[in-house]
């Protein structure tokens, strides 16, 4: 193997005991907590044990056969994660399955925490949804994304970015979470991953936050590197292995797209700008991934009281009909090209063309 040079030169990030005591204290803080002292100082050294000993994987198992290395320990976090993954995508490819729409609210906003109210882009959703609750042989999951901000322990973590250390370190599904170690638990991306691979054809609605798309979109997309190229056995790097990713990688990595061929819609609403570049990123990111427009009337990026106060911004969607009326027709697209797709019409025109440079 090539001796690598792997650069690490950055601060160290390790708390003392100490450090790791205040810091998982704070969630007790609650003076609920209070007569339960005893028993969390047990918890906190057994938290404590966890993080210093770095038990970021406590459950494993053997990997078996359809790995390159049969007998390396896999989380047994990630292997559940597969095997919902695997589940979805037999469905998705099952000519007798009913098409799946994976619909997405990517506003932050709900009445469920401080806003007080209900976002458009959620009403926008909705309007969407009901377009596909009329179609025959045709089911919608919703996927609210503003729930990373009103539900307990609903979260997605940031994306650590192992493909730009190589290709194949990012592996598919993402194995950097949960991280038992460092408390990084129910992260919300491994039931995410499959209902992208159960979809036919996906709805992305979304407002934009301060010429870019709201938080918690960015943080799906960007954990979803993975489907674009992502390395679906991570026992050929050994887990994280930086110089067995960087040999295969350089040995030549095939790229695989595991999301390619589905269609897509996106709707992007502002009030004052940024709208049509967040339609663009978000886009671009679905083309990137192999993912095929359902066409010009699929694609919308408008102005919804340009420039009017924000108490009444649900009165201005409320007027605009012609923008409700858009809404739906980006939604009857996505069901055409569904269709269209399912009978075999509808294909990626490039598909058969191998990029001279592949990333």
């Amino acid at each position: 193997m090539a001796d690598f040079n792997v650069r690490r030169e950055m601060p160290g990030v390790e708390l003392s005991r100490e450090e790791f005591r205040k810091k998982y204290s704070e969630r007790f803080s609650d003076p609920v907590f209070a007569p339960l002292r005893a028993d969390i100082d047990r918890i906190l050294e057994a938290a404590w044990q966890a993080y210093s000993q770095y038990r970021k994987a406590p459950h494993t198992r053997r990997a078996g056969s359809g790995f390159s290395d049969p007998d390396y320990q896999l989380s047994a976090d990630w292997i559940a994660a597969r095997e919902k993954i695997k589940d979805a995508e037999r469905q998705q490819k099952d000519p007798a399955s009913f098409s799946r729409i994976l619909l997405i609210n990517a506003a932050s906003r709900s009445e469920h925490t401080c806003p007080g109210e209900s976002s458009k882009t959620w009403r926008l959703a909705m309007m969407a949804r009901d377009i596909f609750a009329h179609e025959q042989q045709f089911e919608v999951e919703v996927l609210d994304l503003s729930r990373l901000a009103s539900e307990y322990g609903r979260v997605i973590y940031p994306c650590k970015t192992c493909v730009s250390t190589a290709m194949p370190l990012c592996h598919w599904p993402c194995s950097c979470y949960p991280n038992h170690a460092l408390g990084q638990v129910q992260d919300w991306m491994n039931d995410i991953y499959a209902m992208w691979a159960a979809a036919h054809g996906v709805m992305i609605l979304c407002p934009v936050n301060w010429y870019g798309p709201p938080s918690g979109l960015k943080l799906m997309m960007d954990r979803m590197v993975c489907a674009d190229g992502g390395n679906a056995d991570p026992t050929s790097t050994h887990g994280k292995n930086v110089a067995q990713a960087k040999a295969l990688e350089l040995a030549g990595w095939p790229y695989p797209q595991h999301l390619a061929g589905r269609a897509f819609s996106v709707v992007v609403h502002g009030d004052y700008g940024g709208e049509e570049m967040v339609h663009a990123a978000i886009s671009n990111w679905l083309r990137d991934n192999g993912l095929i427009d359902a066409g010009h009337l699929s694609q919308l990026a408008r102005l919804v009281g340009y420039m009017q106060p924000y108490a009444t911004s649900h009165d201005d969607l409320d007027r605009d009909t012609a923008f409700q009326g858009e809404v739906r027709n980006a939604a009857h697209a996505l069901v055409a090209a569904v269709k269209l797709m399912r009978r075999g019409e509808l294909q990626q025109p490039d598909a058969g063309l191998e990029p001279p440079r592949k990333k």
